[in-house]
């Protein structure tokens, strides 16, 4: 009794004294048992995904890793705030590490929430590199449950992340099992015309894309906690209690609707930020994030937790039961996603409310609609990644009646959130997108629309200035950049340490790409002020412009880049340099810049 009240009687008289918590990490060569296959890749301390790391706010923690591969390796502790040499990318915020050799990363905890590890070289994230963390909050929760599981869902492939990558160069839709069938090409006929029909595949041929480029992996089995469907994990519980799921989307390139049939959930956290309490049936997770909610199933029976890819192309799958060994029925996948033209729409000269700026001079159509005088001979090195300059002023007599609701999309702020129509729709999704997310219960599905931060993390200021990232690509060369120009062609990114910076994101691809910011916080434009959500990981669909605004508060180098795997490591990837701050912090950088390194 008098130890403990000496010790509650010194914590009083020393709060600023924070202990530090001391963990070690192995990165090691591992087996990964899908249950459709068994590979191997790479993990911590013997296992993938690697252990789920428990901090608290407020103590400072050193982690030593150990390098067993034979090739350099990185951490990056994903959504952390801390300074930027802890950061964990080689040849920006450090070297590396090399094999045989120990690392140790030393930070302090400033946020509490749920987030997650992995390592930054190569392709060694999505071969297994991963790993949870659940950071404690120093106060308490605007929430209760009474017990918690992460469920941290990836993309395992039979083929490893360096394959992967030659294959899509190759051949951009080697993965791809989705392709359109003759049957469908009837359906739509059926539904639109013969045709609208036509014109709709020569349109999507000219273009040299596929309206089932949706997801450019398939063949993948999906995990949670590192089982797969027929393995099924499982978290118990008892009837009546509330409990937390910690969902994180560590996927390469995935993108999972996750919903649990017969119970509803409650969105309490985004990237690891509470927010304003929103109860849904369904909700997409987009690579590299994190959602936080709270079920509360009552009566005592199993519940399937069921992650459907976006593209419709494989899924995860797992339990929640009172008991070992009960299960739900696990239900159908739905229809495959198709991209429409609202799909297309972001990318230059492609508005199709005005239909100008494009040159279709050999489309001329008479008003039968014979197409048999169209001349696509120059369209077989056209480069979609910057179709600017291109004139429609001859397709008066197209019909574009198959493609209402699209007038005036390249133009839509989704930063004002000014929606301006009767149809119900989310205004982070081209209207008319094939994407359009719809809960398989006609219920509600989370939009961004919906988070609200709890607690605004900074005060409302305007931004000192505005930069324009054009997310940009090619699918036919599988090259994907920002503005036009791959990574290693790039110059870095310039801020002032201090400044408030609004970035525009403008997808002028047909893919969805997850844009991750490493080091500060990203704060979405939703349309809610001061109420706006702050993420570290903010998803872009394609024909949108997205608008996020960033407090300049980290000093030093850090790493800005679609968090698809494939696509970060074919060019949309920037450095950004933030000038300025602290003076040791600016020697830091550049020495780590003199050092150089691969990222």
């Amino acid at each position: 009794m008098k130890t403990r009240l000496l010790t509650g009687l010194l914590s009083l008289l020393m709060p600023a004294m924070v202990m530090a918590g001391e963990y070690d990490l192995t990165v090691d060569r591992v087996k990964i048992d899908t249950g459709d296959f068994v590979k191997e890749g790479i993990g911590y301390n013997g296992v993938s995904p690697g252990p789920v790391m428990r901090f608290k706010e407020g103590e400072n923690v050193r982690i030593n890793v150990t390098n067993n591969l034979d090739e350099m390796t990185s951490i990056h502790w994903h959504g952390l705030i801390l300074p930027f040499d802890q950061d964990g990318v080689p040849g920006i915020s450090f070297p590396g590490i090399k094999p045989g050799e120990t690392f140790t990363y030393e930070f302090p905890i400033q946020q509490a929430g749920t987030y997650w590890f992995h390592s930054h070289s190569g392709f060694q994230e999505p071969d297994g590199a991963y790993g949870s963390i659940v950071i404690e909050p120093e106060g308490r929760e605007p929430f209760r449950y009474d017990r918690e599981y992460v469920v941290q869902l990836t993309d395992k492939h039979p083929h490893s992340g360096d394959r992967i990558m030659r294959n899509l160069k190759m051949m951009t839709d080697y993965y791809n099992r989705d392709q359109q069938t003759v049957g469908e090409f009837f359906s739509d006929v059926s539904e639109n015309g013969f045709m609208n029909t036509v014109r709709d595949r020569m349109a999507w041929g000219g273009m040299r894309m596929m309206k089932a480029d949706v997801e450019d992996v398939h063949g993948f089995t999906g995990l949670i906690n590192g089982k797969g469907p027929d393995q099924n994990w499982t978290g118990l519980f008892e009837p009546g209690e509330r409990i937390r799921l910690r969902f994180i989307n560590s996927s390469a390139m995935t993108y999972f609707d996750i919903r649990i049939p017969g119970l509803d959930m409650t969105v309490v956290q985004a990237d690891g930020n509470n927010v304003q309490p929103v109860s849904v049936d369904e909700f997409r997770i987009g690579v590299a994030e994190t959602y936080d909610v709270i079920v509360r199933p009552k009566d005592e029976q199993a519940y399937t937790i069921f992650a459907e890819s976006m593209g419709r192309s494989g899924y995860a799958r797992a339990t929640l039961a009172p008991e070992k060994g009960m299960e739900g029925s696990v239900p159908p996948m739905r229809e495959p996603a198709r991209l429409t033209m609202a799909d297309m729409s972001g990318m230059p000269g492609m508005d199709h409310g005005s239909m100008s700026g494009m040159d279709h001079g050999n489309m001329d159509m008479s008003s039968s609609g014979d197409m048999s005088g169209m001349d696509h001979s120059n369209m077989g090195s056209m480069d979609h990644s910057n179709m600017e300059g291109m004139d429609h002023s001859n397709m008066k007599d197209m019909d574009h009646s198959g493609m209402s609701g699209m007038s005036g999309m390249s133009g839509m702020d989704h930063g004002s959130m000014a929606m301006g129509t009767e149809e119900k729709s989310d205004p982070f999704y081209a209207k008319g997108s094939g994407l359009m997310p719809k809960a398989a219960n006609g219920g509600k599905f989370l939009s961004y629309a919906d988070l609200k931060a709890q607690d605004p993390l900074y005060e409302v200021r305007e931004p000192t200035r505005e930069i324009e990232l054009r997310l940009t690509g090619n699918m036919e060369r599988y090259t994907w950049s920002i503005n036009g120009v791959k990574y290693e062609d790039a110059d870095p990114i310039r801020l002032k340490y201090g400044e408030r910076v609004r970035f525009k994101f403008v997808n002028e691809t047909m893919m969805t790409h997850p844009m991750h910011l490493h080091g500060m916080w990203s704060i979405v434009d939703v349309g809610a002020g001061q109420w706006n959500p702050i993420k570290h990981t903010v998803s872009v669909q394609p024909g949108t412009t997205v608008y996020m605004e960033t407090e300049v508060d980290a000093p030093g180098q850090w790493a800005f880049h679609c968090h698809l795997s494939y696509h970060a490591a074919a060019g949309m990837f920037r450095k950004v340099i933030v000038e300025g701050g602290p003076e040791s912090t600016q020697a830091k950088t550049d020495v780590i810049a003199k050092d150089g390194g691969e990222v």
